[in-house]
């Protein structure tokens, strides 16, 4: 075996491929065809693509499908704190070995080929269950899908959660454009549940194009209010009544919980009876899913929420959550961002909400945007809205060199009934979490 531990792997597999995201499904493909692996699993699978969504879809879906006594395997992308996170069988995470297992697999396989860290992840998730028992499959797609390498497998059922803008510069710079690269995973005759109510008119020409079948919220499925605690899902393959909310937060989260039904409804249609999930299944799987580093709450008094928005359309979704919320003191902004995102726009959408903010620098990123670049960013979005030469006197704006001194500036300043938001990326919300993570471990050992 070329490498004894998953870590000496992971950063061989950083180096191999000289460009960090090379679309393109001929490298997958070749080394697949070498390594005598099927197209399609002996199981359905659901693959999910999208702009926002994909990650509380695939957990809906999973839990709803586990609640129902199905073994899942379930692939996504990123990872928050381990890699491992991105395979898991049965709702349990793979361990090191049988990652390492598969890595060494493809590393005798693929030759001269040179394939990306994440084609290296794609190819272990696709071997591990080709010899896993499980009675469902559910990926993630990476990035856009017709050229991602989770688009080499045949999906059962294929989910578009949301298009909007974000990686412009490989899918393009208009909505138009990504929809498109999105209906690279729809399928002819194959059902493709379309989580956005406004979809782009590419979108809906794909899927006539390609004689997929297309299900659309808001035009062929609809969430009906039932009463305040429950909703009902209008569906063309059967409507069900009395459904509880997501345990995922944010309003939006009923948009997803009714393309994952629609995805399990769209499934049972064509494959075995054995499959079924019931209503019953449903209710209980939609209260038990949970999702790292989506409106997660990681602290009281004050409250620290975590998200990885880092998107226009995910940030104005978590600020419309924010501002359902009542709020007796301060809300607090932490944000460190990388520097190919929307920076400007995001901050635009946070001024609303934020009373003071804590920038800071991804440290171990070469992408990460300096903290005090992402000062200077919001220092002229406040002078501007102000329309003055400073920022008002009672906006505190400060840069720290890493998430973890941000995060600590934050706390200092901080009241009891204030509230700190943690966003910007993955890689935030990993820091942060790591943080909260150590800090309750040292509690608990004072304490005892």
């Amino acid at each position: 075996m070329r490498f004894n531990s998953l870590n000496a792997w992971l950063e061989w597999q950083a180096t191999l491929n000289p460009v960090e995201i090379d679309l393109g499904l001929e490298r997958v493909v070749e080394v697949m065809q070498r390594m005598g692996l099927a197209r399609e699993f002996t199981c359905p699978l659901i693959m999910v693509a999208g702009t926002n969504g994909k990650g509380s879809v695939v957990s809906l879906l999973a839990a709803m499908a586990r609640t129902a006594g199905l073994k899942v395997g379930c692939y996504t992308s990123p990872h928050i704190i381990s890699y491992n996170e991105r395979i898991t069988l049965d709702g349990e995470n793979i361990n090191d070995d049988r990652l390492c297992q598969a890595f060494e697999r493809i590393d005798q396989a693929r030759g001269e080929v040179t394939l990306t860290y994440f084609e290296f992840g794609t190819l272990a998730a696709i071997d591990i269950f080709m010899h896993a028992d499980i009675d469902l499959v559910i990926m993630e797609v990476g990035l856009g899908g017709r050229l991602d390498a989770v688009n080499v497998m045949e999906p059962d059922v294929s989910v578009i959660t949301s298009i909007a803008l974000d990686h412009t510069d490989w899918l393009g710079d208009n909505r138009e454009a990504i929809a498109l690269e999105k209906a690279g995973i729809m399928r002819a005759q194959k059902p493709v549940i379309c989580g956005e109510s406004d979809a782009p008119a590419t979108l809906l020409e794909a899927a006539a194009q390609k004689s997929a079948q297309l299900f659309q919220l808001g035009e062929h499925y609809r969430i009906e209010a039932s009463s305040p605690d429950s909703w009902n899902l209008i569906s063309p393959l059967g409507d069900i009544h009395d459904l509880p909310a997501p345990a995922l937060h944010g309003e939006f989260q009923l948009g997803n919980a009714a393309t994952a039904i629609l995805a399990l409804q769209a499934m049972a249609s064509r494959v075995a009876s054995k499959l079924t999930i019931t209503p019953a299944d449903m209710r209980r799987g939609l209260q038990q899913a949970r999702l790292r580093g989506r409106f997660e709450t990681l602290h009281r008094q004050p409250q620290v929420i975590v998200d990885v928005a880092h998107n226009p359309h995910a940030v104005a979704s978590l600020v419309a959550q924010l501002q359902t919320q009542r709020i007796e003191g301060s809300t607090r902004i932490v944000l460190a961002m990388l520097a190919d995102k929307p920076v400007n726009e995001v901050i635009e959408l946070l001024l609303p909400i934020a009373d003071d903010w804590y920038c800071a620098g991804l440290e171990e990123n070469p992408r990460g945007l300096p903290a005090a670049t992402m000062a200077g960013k919001i220092r002229q979005k406040l002078n501007s809205s102000a329309r003055l030469t400073q920022p008002p006197a009672d906006v505190k704006l400060c840069a720290e060199l890493t998430v973890q001194a941000a995060i600590e500036a934050a706390l200092r300043d901080a009241k009891p009934e204030d509230r700190i938001i943690i966003l910007g990326s993955f890689y935030t919300v990993a820091a942060a979490i790591d943080y909260f993570s150590r800090m309750a471990m040292l509690n608990h050992q004072a304490e005892s």
